[in-house]
């Protein structure tokens, strides 16, 4: 494999953007949905949404496109007590090499800059279900 691994930027009103999401206030389940801008290398707001389900959010992601997702979910535990995690879901799905090594490499940064630790991949977006992101965060008790 010739080409390096390009590693993007994040553009900084959506590192604004993420820090403000982190500390919202609300308690409807929400989403930032980011791209990577190729020419610019930037990985770039895509759209936001609030008051949207894990199914609701499956059907916003485009099909052949990858997507980097900071989901606020409010999660109901066993015990009653409920929080609001972050997830960050990674869905590298049904695109060129060059395009998957773009946003393989800039995952990690983009994680580190948003300050996440659950973070998540799916192959398929089918599988973002709230099952399914319900099963993932039962490791974080």
């Amino acid at each position: 494999m010739s080409e390096s691994l390009v590693v993007c930027d994040v553009a900084e009103d959506l590192v604004e953007k993420l820090r403000k999401f982190r500390f919202r206030k609300e308690t409807n389940n929400a989403a930032i949905i980011m791209k990577i801008d190729k020419d610019k290398r930037l990985v770039v707001l895509d759209e936001e949404l609030e008051g949207i389900s894990p199914d609701e959010l499956k059907d916003e992601l485009p099909e052949r496109q990858p997507r980097f997702i900071v989901y606020s979910y409010k999660y109901q535990h066993d015990d009653g007590r409920v929080s609001y995690p972050l997830c960050f879901i990674f869905s590298p799905v049904g695109c060129k090499p060059e395009q998957q090594m773009m946003y393989a490499g800039s995952k990690n940064k983009l994680v580190q800059t948003a300050e996440l630790t659950k973070v998540f991949e799916i192959r398929n977006t089918e599988d973002l279900t709230e099952e399914w992101l319900r099963e993932k965060l039962g490791f974080f008790h």
